[in-house]
């Protein structure tokens, strides 16, 4: 079973990281979803009317939360497993992209996505928690990819997603045969895209991890966000990583 692990977080708090144990747990995470996807970030969601965000695939995946020792959840990830993935139609990242060539990896990566931290606790230790608990359930599934989009808010019209766009390009660019099409791309040529822009924690710990981005983002009109497709392949997790995420 997935490891509970503690960090510390602001206020000296102690924080947890598990798999949500109940409906209860579920539900907080689909609430913080929705105050940082509708609320923070203006997405149009179509349970918005519950005060939660929620879609067909909360079923099938398994939720990571982050829990504060008077159990708020605090963080979230969601994860499609290799086997809950072939009782699915398609894996989510396929409604924004075309992942014909990744076909070949498809039996063996965990899909993950909707990751959002309250603002209150988005720290260095919140996101090594998030990380630690991804990295022990790919490695409990015996996967061998983790994959899944980065959301970056459009609040701005969108050029520093250009921007952090280029900036990544011109450094963790996946090898040809892993890019992926986004079915409707963000327009990157009418935008900005010479933004000083910080790199999002989130994004950040791919990248640490050493995972790519696999092309040109994808613009969710839905979410005013544009997506990245992320890609780590575990064999390049290096063993500092490994040592310090998941324990070996």
């Amino acid at each position: 079973m997935l490891q509970e692990r503690l960090a510390r977080a602001p206020r000296a708090a102690r924080l947890s990281v598990r798999l949500a144990a109940n409906a209860d747990e579920l539900r907080q995470a689909q609430k913080l979803r929705y105050r940082i996807f509708g609320e923070e970030m203006g997405a149009q969601l179509a349970s918005a009317q519950l005060g939660i965000d929620c879609d067909e695939y909360d079923e099938l995946c398994d939720h990571l939360v982050v829990v504060s020792p008077d159990g708020e959840v605090v963080g979230t990830y969601r994860m499609l497993s290799p086997d809950n993935a072939r009782r699915a139609p398609k894996l989510y990242s396929e409604h924004e992209f075309d992942l014909s060539r990744l076909t070949h990896v498809r039996d063996s990566l965990v899909e993950v996505g909707r990751s959002c931290v309250h603002a209150d606790y988005r720290t260095g230790g919140t996101i090594a928690l998030l990380w630690s608990g991804l990295a022990q359930y790919v490695r409990e599934h015996n996967a061998e990819y983790l994959a899944g989009c980065a959301s970056v808010s459009l609040n701005d019209g969108g050029h520093q997603a250009a921007s952090l766009y280029r900036k990544l390009e011109a450094s963790h660019l996946a090898p040809a045969e892993w890019r992926v099409f986004p079915h409707l791309p963000l327009p990157l040529a009418q935008l900005t895209d010479t933004v000083d822009v910080a790199i999002p924690a989130l994004i950040k710990g791919y990248l640490r991890a050493g995972a790519f981005v696999c092309g040109e983002p994808a613009w969710d009109p839905d979410f005013n966000c544009a997506d990245f497709f992320m890609l780590l392949p575990m064999g390049r997790v290096t063993e500092r990583y490994n040592r310090h995420f998941v324990g070996e």
